[in-house]
């Protein structure tokens, strides 16, 4: 009799799902990550085209690319580039969403890479040509932590919204810094993690900014731990495409190739989220991209240029990008979402909690009620999505997104009752341990003293 083989494989099945995810390393070439001005960006057309190779063979460069290559003709396109212009490739991959093959060129010292792209640019055989640019997170510090203590919960109605929707199996792309994958209030949320940095995976757990960024939107909600994101239901897809600055700081710094190969790689896994806490320039490749995705329906959300001038014409002016800006920031743009960005409880690398502050905070917080909206419409174009978070700020009254009028206008009528400071539980919890325990949030294996979120009651 074998009534026990589906039970031993049910078995399996949940001890697989519940086991902590792996760290996939995808890296290239760490060459990228120094001095970012000496290389550029080069494509040239190709069909992408099933690759097979004799066991234990990897073309230069191709380590983990996946089951596609470029063409022959794309390849020895790029290396013609390469001798022409006295190019170094230090790595290439094939981005078969846009039909290029795609390379990271070493510019040679003595060679002005304006010139150099110039020409390029001039050249039929090229597709594309641009620097290696930079970007960086929207990162803020503070010098009081409980001063003007923000709850953004209470502030964006966020506890009304859950009884309706949590973002259930909501799939939500991070692409930051790494981010602790084992802390208790996140890990059972946590669906894949990517490397594109490097293969240090003690590193990858350690980064602060991603950790930060993946509570506010998905911390594990009613497991007695600590804090609850605002879409605790949500998948999160940690892609490491963001260097950490320093060991202490949550300032990180990407380039254009990496975060290109997450793009990619939010798009295969079928993101329906992708979060961009960071800011740089306007940037051909990686606008490609974030139009290939908007074009399958994919919601991109990023964070506010820091001044007005690059405002205009940074990476998250692209079209039909949802862009966030903190509370209390001087608009730009008519088209700006605020969401709460000082003091915001979230997570940090080693199962702590601690306070954030940053307008990357706020793009995490939209981010979340986009999952919110997204487990109840799940065809809800960039679009749709704007105007839904647009028009129930201005008809709640104020200016920041109001999660619980945002997914009440998707669901028909309902009620939406913010409660004070005084009547919010969160609050009122977060101020007792304050008191407690001074000026840090205690580990969360640290059970004297310690405060919950209230279960949320489904039945309301």
């Amino acid at each position: 009799m074998r009534w026990w083989a589906p039970a031993l494989f049910a078995l399996l099945v949940w001890s697989c799902s519940s086991a902590p995810v792996r760290i996939e390393s995808r890296a290239l070439s760490d060459q990228v990550a120094r001095s970012p001005e000496h290389f550029i960006i080069a494509a040239v057309d190709s069909e992408p085209a099933v690759f097979v190779a004799r066991a234990g063979s990897t073309p230069r460069a191709y380590d983990s690319i996946g089951s596609y290559g470029p063409s022959l003709a794309a390849r020895q396109t790029m290396r013609a580039l390469e001798n022409d212009y006295g190019l170094r490739e230090v790595s290439a991959w094939p981005i078969a969403p846009l039909h290029m093959h795609c390379a990271v060129l070493e510019v040679p010292e003595g060679l002005d890479r304006p010139t150099l792209l110039a020409a390029m640019a001039q050249d039929r055989r090229i597709r594309l040509a641009q620097p290696l640019q930079s970007f960086a997170t929207r990162t803020e510090g503070y010098n009081d932590p409980y001063v003007g203590l923000q709850q953004g919960f209470r502030q964006m109605n966020v506890e009304e919204a859950h009884p309706w929707s949590q973002g259930e199996g909501v799939k939500v792309a991070i692409i930051d810094t790494g981010a602790d994958t084992q802390h208790p209030d996140l890990r059972s949320n946590v669906a894949a993690a990517v490397n594109f940095v490097d293969s240090d995976d003690v590193q990858f757990q350690h980064d602060r900014h991603g950790t930060e960024v993946a509570g506010v939107i998905a911390a594990v909600a009613n497991n007695r731990e600590g804090i609850v994101g605002v879409a605790p239901r949500a998948r999160l897809l940690l892609f490491k495409a963001c260097w950490q600055s320093r060991l202490d700081a949550d300032a990180a710094r990407c380039n254009s190739f990496t975060l290109a190969r997450a793009l990619v790689a939010a798009f295969d896994a079928h993101a329906q989220i992708v979060n961009l806490s960071l800011t740089g320039p306007a940037d051909p490749l990686l606008g490609d991209l974030i139009r290939e995705g908007l074009r399958r329906g994919v919601l991109f959300v990023g964070a506010a240029a820091p001044d007005a001038a690059q405002g205009r014409t940074g990476l998250m002016r692209e079209p039909g990008v949802i862009e966030v800006a903190g509370a209390g920031s001087e608009a730009v743009e008519g088209s700006v979402l605020y969401a709460p960005s000082r003091e915001i409880l979230t997570l940090l690398p080693g199962g702590h909690y601690d306070f954030a502050s940053g307008d990357s905070i706020a793009t995490a917080q939209v981010s979340g009620v986009l999952a919110l909206l997204l487990a109840k419409r799940a065809g809800l174009s960039a679009g749709d999505a704007y105007r839904v978070l647009r028009d129930t700020s201005a008809h709640s009254g104020g200016t920041l997104v109001d999660a619980c009028a945002a997914v009440a206008s998707l669901m028909g009528p309902g009620s939406c009752n913010p409660r004070t400071d005084a009547e919010h539980p969160i609050a009122e919890g977060l101020q007792q341990r304050v008191a407690l325990h001074g000026d840090r949030i205690l580990r969360a294996e640290d059970r004297q003293g310690s405060w919950q979120a209230p279960p949320v009651d489904a039945r309301r």
